[in-house]
């Protein structure tokens, strides 16, 4: 992990003072990233011009849409920022995209790249040329495309686009992201023979997220066989152009809903779906099982907490992207947590159990590793630096760390832009709903 240099920018997490205060807000989250790239990967395959409104417009997805641009598609911002109007074309090689640290751009348009014709290089930031590839890199491969990566299974590495795929049958181990499930499977209608996918490793995170995908598929007219476990198969055929809209970033929510319990009172996030495959939606559950309370009424999720966190036991292997909100919350408990089932988040923008662990222990909890998790024991925190590690989740953490400890400074605060840009302006917002006890 890289720790940032001690002059690096701070940002001072404001604190309840001197006691929690009674929150009375509502927060509108925008889009949802990992549907709003799943969108713009069909629109840019499709066989006809489509629209994505409500968009999340962030790094992560306008690197996406650089990627989709770099390979002939022609994508074009509506009358408001949040919409895209996709017009595909025949996608061409020749092309160098920037996957910053993306991982659904890292891992979404090797497969789509495939199908340019052309040479295609992907790179990224520094983090993302450590975070794993080989997978469906190796799965691109067993459909005969040819890959330059030294061997390293690695970015960056160059794709020998021939204008199409073979498809056919792959084995692929997504132990360590479901992404790579996702990435070959969004593009492989496009294939001659489209594909059969079978995951062979011991297990599979954020089954939720390869929902979403097989969902999405379904809706833009692609023909996908989930029957079995484990095993996908998609016909060959047209992706649908469509008009669609984004649902809100139900993880992205997570913190601001948190916020409820750690400072006792009422956070209110609308937009929010009845049903939805994104793994967001067991925050409402999560949180009441720390002591708040949730409902939804009328596409309203509401929230409402009293300042006591009560510790939990809990399986998070479909839901890794709420580990960092729960561990600063398990942090804030009055009893221990554990949290199983992540050791898949090694792999993300930092290795987060690493760090979760450092960065509550520098504030003097106790939070320990396990081999697929962490152990977290309250004890009383201070101030001092949250280091995010160019992780946009570790920020929000600190966020909430903050609310209950003077002193945190988070370090790095804007890589939040990789999903949520003006999030500071929005915790700022939130917190002007505090009735009682003012925010120092």
């Amino acid at each position: 992990m890289t720790i940032a240099a001690p002059d690096a920018d701070l940002w001072t997490a404001p604190t309840l003072d001197p006691a929690p205060g009674q929150l009375d807000a509502q927060v509108d989250v925008p889009g949802s990233k990992s549907l709003t790239n799943r969108y713009l990967v069909l629109a840019a395959l499709a066989g006809s011009p489509g629209t994505v409104r409500g968009a999340l417009r962030s790094r992560d997805t306008d690197l996406m849409v650089g990627a989709l641009r770099a390979l002939g598609a022609q994508i074009t911002e509506g009358a408001e920022a949040s919409t895209w109007h996709i017009t595909p074309a025949t996608l061409t090689g020749d092309a160098s995209i920037d996957c910053g640290l993306a991982g659904t751009v890292m891992r979404f348009i090797p497969a789509v790249a495939a199908l340019a014709d052309g040479e295609v290089t992907l790179d990224g930031d520094a983090g993302a040329r450590v975070r794993p590839m080989a997978p469906i890199l190796d799965g691109l491969r067993g459909l005969s495309v040819r890959i330059d990566d030294g061997g390293r299974g690695l970015l960056p590495f160059t794709i020998h686009g021939t204008g199409s795929v073979r498809g056919g049958s792959v084995d692929v181990d997504a132990s360590a992201s479901s992404q790579f499930v996702s990435g070959l499977l969004l593009a492989s209608a496009r294939f001659d023979q489209g594909l059969t996918l079978r995951h062979t490793g011991p297990t599979l995170p954020s089954l939720p997220h390869i929902d979403m995908t097989v969902a999405v598929m379904r809706e833009a007219g692609i023909v996908v066989d989930s029957s079995r476990p484990a095993i996908w198969q998609v016909r060959p055929g047209t992706v649908a152009g469509r008009d669609v809209r984004v649902e809100p970033d139900l993880s992205n929510a997570g913190p601001f809903l948190a916020a409820a319990l750690v400072a006792g009172g009422t956070v209110r996030v609308p937009g929010w779906p009845s049903s939805t495959t994104q793994p967001g939606a067991m925050m409402a559950d999560l949180l009441t099982a720390m002591g708040g309370h949730a409902h939804l009424a009328d596409g309203v999720m509401t929230v409402t907490g009293t300042g006591e966190i009560t510790g939990l036991d809990v399986d998070l292997h479909e839901a890794g992207e709420l580990a960092p909100t729960i561990a600063a919350l398990a942090a804030l408990a009055t009893t221990p947590s554990r949290l199983r089932g992540i050791a898949h988040l090694r792999g993300h923008e930092t290795d987060r159990l690493a760090a979760l662990a450092t960065e509550i222990t520098r504030l003097g909890g106790q939070a320990e590793q396990t081999s697929d998790g962490l152990v977290i024991t309250p004890r009383p925190l201070h101030g001092g630096v949250v280091h995010t590690y160019h992780d946009h989740r570790m920020a929000t953490a600190g966020a909430i760390l903050g609310l209950r400890v003077p002193g945190v400074q988070v370090e790095n605060v804007a890589t939040t832009a990789k999903t949520l840009p003006g999030f500071t302006r929005m915790w700022d917002q939130m917190l002007s709903g505090l009735t009682d006890g003012p925010v120092a």
